[in-house]
């Protein structure tokens, strides 16, 4: 299942701060929880969504639920609750694992269906919400190398473009698979 994680953030003086925060003890923190897999971050190249995405691999609903999350992954927020903003969480079914997006590459999701995304010659992966918010309830995602996007500011407007802002960390479990 992919659990994803969707906020923008609004003091921009403490704005690195709190990237690094979520990059270097937050994204470990999860990873080292039971039925997490993998966890990569990213930044929004286009508008109309949230700025940052986190997406992760996981096992289940329970997970996020369960006492280990709450005691390791759950991070601690209350300092930077204030300035999250248009905060938005899902699980999705249909994708076991998420693609590890790396350096040289973008991550593209859209809501409207896969055409987009055929469009531009990738290859996207149907998941379908069924926890949290399910909005949207359908999503299309795909890897794309940086050279295949062209003029993001001629995308679709319910195309988003996503940069890696860290490499996909992966599990104990899934050190042996591909990650960034």
């Amino acid at each position: 299942m992919i659990y994803t994680v969707e906020c923008s953030f609004a003091d921009p003086h403490t704005e690195t701060e709190w990237n690094e925060f979520y990059s270097l003890d937050k994204l470990p923190a999860l990873i080292s929880v039971s039925g997490f897999h993998t966890s990569q971050r990213f930044k929004a190249l286009t508008g109309g969504c949230p700025v940052y995405l986190a997406i992760h691999s996981i096992d289940a609903l329970d997970i996020l639920t369960g006492e280990e999350y709450r005691q390791k992954g759950g991070g601690n927020f209350s300092r930077w609750q204030q300035h999250i903003t248009d905060w938005h969480r899902n699980l999705y079914d249909g994708l076991e694992r998420a693609p590890a997006v790396g350096a040289t590459e973008y991550l593209v999701l859209s809501a409207r269906g896969p055409e987009p995304l055929d469009n531009l010659g990738l290859a996207p992966f149907a998941v379908r919400a069924v926890a949290m918010e399910k909005f949207p309830e359908h999503r299309w995602l795909a890897k794309a190398d940086r050279n295949m996007i062209g003029d993001i500011g001629q995308l679709p407007e319910d195309m988003h473009v996503y940069a890696p802002m860290t490499p996909q960390l992966t599990s104990g479990d899934d050190r042996g698979s591909a990650s960034a």
